[in-house]
Parts: structure tokens; C-alpha cells; sequence
């Protein structure tokens, strides 16, 4: 798993070094990495818009849905967007999902923030 999470880190790095990255940019990134995780694991970027709105991705098994993730700029302050009337719409209707600036995760189960991870930090220098 080391492996998957320096690889993904040395494409994310890649992205940012080139200067013109944008939110979507990353995505597929993100999308190897959560399916290098786990044999039959899918990550499909854009799905499905929901009752609560259009999540950025949704991971499953299968058919069977597992939870969603919602992405936002590299760097972008996930305090404040934790706080926004999207990410509340997404907490309330979504009882898996996973919200990342793709170097910070935040897991939230039926709502609540169970658990965040850092990844690694943008650096002075990009």
C-alpha cells in the first residue's frame, strides 16, 4: 500500500509542479489509488447526481455502492468548505462519504467526522 500511496503522491506532485492543475485534474489520481486499494473496488468519477447533489466520485463493489467522495482544489481549506451548504446537503443525504483536498482526507459516517488523514503537505516551493 506504500507504494500506491508514493506513486499517487508523485503524480499529484507532477500536476502541482506544472502550475495549470485544477480540481478535476487530480481525479484520475485519485481514482487509481482508491482502486489499487482493493481487488473489485471501482471509483467512477462524475456518477449519478443524488437527491443531495452530484458528488465528485462514488466508490463501489460491484454494483453495491460503498460511499462517495467529494474533491476540492489541492491546498483549499477544508474547514471552510466542511462549513458550506454543499458539504452539509452531502452529510445529511450521504451516510459514507469522504471529502479531500487529495493530500487531507475526511471521512464522515451519517454525518459525523470519524476520522482525518494527512497524506503529505504542498510544499513552499509548489
Amino acid at each position: 500500500m506504500a507504494s500506491n500511496i508514493s506513486d499517487y503522491l508523485r503524480k499529484i506532485e507532477k500536476a502541482l509542479k506544472r502550475g495549470d492543475a485544477t480540481e478535476h485534474t487530480y481525479r484520475s489520481a485519485l481514482e487509481s489509488l482508491i482502486e489499487s486499494l482493493e481487488s473489485g473496488i471501482t471509483a467512477t468519477n462524475e456518477p449519478k447526481r443524488q437527491d443531495c447533489g452530484a458528488p465528485d466520485l462514488i466508490v463501489s463493489r460491484g454494483q453495491i455502492p460503498l460511499g462517495y467522495i467529494e474533491t476540492k482544489e489541492v491546498g483549499k481549506s477544508l474547514n471552510k468548505v466542511e462549513k458550506s451548504e454543499q458539504l452539509i446537503r452531502y452529510r445529511e443525504g450521504l451516510g459514507n462519504l469522504i471529502l479531500t483536498d487529495y493530500l487531507e482526507f475526511r471521512w464522515y459516517v451519517e454525518g459525523e467526522k470519524r476520522m482525518t488523514a494527512r497524506i503529505a503537505n504542498v510544499g513552499t516551493d509548489g
